[in-house]
């Protein structure tokens, strides 16, 4: 399948060598604004074809497909773009920045009979899916704890007067929609869409947050889910139940999940990932459009947009 790549920066380095891993992946061509930046990442990659105008990257019959890692705000509008060219779209987290933008996603998926799949890693992965199997072994579920705090390196450059995309808020990015989004998704996969929803944002002077924290209410159990780009925590993530509790290593990418029950004994739910844990986005994505399908069974349509009416 013949990839477009859109965005050239370094989650799309790690993407391109995790999708090298599957045989069904090439890259027809690098779109970037910039010829001599779109030039320098295809010939690192062995590409010919550098495209300046996303019009003509969609039409011009060098890719089947195309994975979005642009900033948030443009993710919308380049997969109806696609779409609307019969490309099928893998787009990064967060899909879009509103839940309008994701209805309109949808409608472009119907319309033009094209795969459009979030590419939420952390829940595609073989232990992640087999904790969801798991679940009901610590009994009734009463909390969840999910957190991903990072001290990012461009805070720096932020406190020296530096303002980098990463703290732009008209760009959608901010510690909810780039980390919180990790904590938010697994919940709503495990347990649907919450009662109703508290949450708590600490805004920097670019009106980007910081960090924040945010309480999902369900009958019988809460989510709190906590996320920082200005501080760090190595903490695992905990899901608390009545005959036990689960630990995830990492929610964002979730490898060693164990069980510790009320009696002592701990189970352990880790399956081994054979592949880096972005080849298992690509691949769910790959598999859902040879076979026809406009959304993955796993992350799909719905579930973008329920997470997304939490994000905003």
């Amino acid at each position: 399948m013949r990839f477009g790549i859109i965005g050239t920066n370094w989650i799309t380095d790690r993407f391109i060598k995790a999708a090298k891993q599957h045989p069904e992946f090439t890259i027809g061509a690098v779109y970037s604004r910039s010829t001599e930046t779109g030039s320098a990442f295809a010939e690192k990659y062995g590409v010919e074809k550098v495209y300046t105008d996303l019009t003509a990257l969609f039409s011009s019959g060098d890719i089947d497909a195309v994975y979005i890692a642009s900033p948030n705000a443009f993710h919308a509008e380049q997969s109806i773009l696609a779409m609307e060219h019969g490309i099928h779209v893998l787009c990064e987290k967060p899909a879009v920045t509103s839940v309008e933008e994701m209805d309109r996603v949808i409608k472009a998926s119907r319309l033009h009979n094209t795969t459009f799949m979030e590419a939420m890693k952390s829940t595609v992965t073989p232990s992640f899916l087999n904790l969801k199997k798991n679940l009901d072994k610590i009994g009734p579920v009463r909390r969840f704890v999910f957190h991903y705090n990072q001290y990012s390196s461009r805070y720096d450059n932020y406190k020296n007067g530096i303002i980098e995309n990463a703290f732009k808020p008209e760009l959608g990015n901010g510690a909810k929609m780039d980390l919180g989004v990790y904590g938010i998704a697994p919940v709503v996969h495990l347990v649907g869409a919450p009662e109703s929803a508290w949450k708590n944002d600490y805004l920097l002077s670019t009106g980007a947050d910081g960090q924040g924290s945010m309480i999902l209410n369900y009958n019988g159990m809460e989510a709190i889910i906590m996320y920082s780009k200005i501080s760090d925590s190595f903490l695992p993530s905990e899901i608390q139940g009545e005959n036990g509790t689960i630990q995830i290593d990492r929610i964002s990418d979730p490898k060693n999940i164990t069980i510790s029950y009320r009696d002592g004994r701990t189970e352990d739910l880790s399956v081994a990932h054979e592949f880096d844990t972005m080849y298992y986005e690509l691949a769910e994505f790959i598999d859902c459009v040879k076979n026809g399908q406009l959304e993955s069974s796993i992350n799909t349509h719905a579930i973008s947009r329920e997470v997304m009416e939490l994000l905003v």
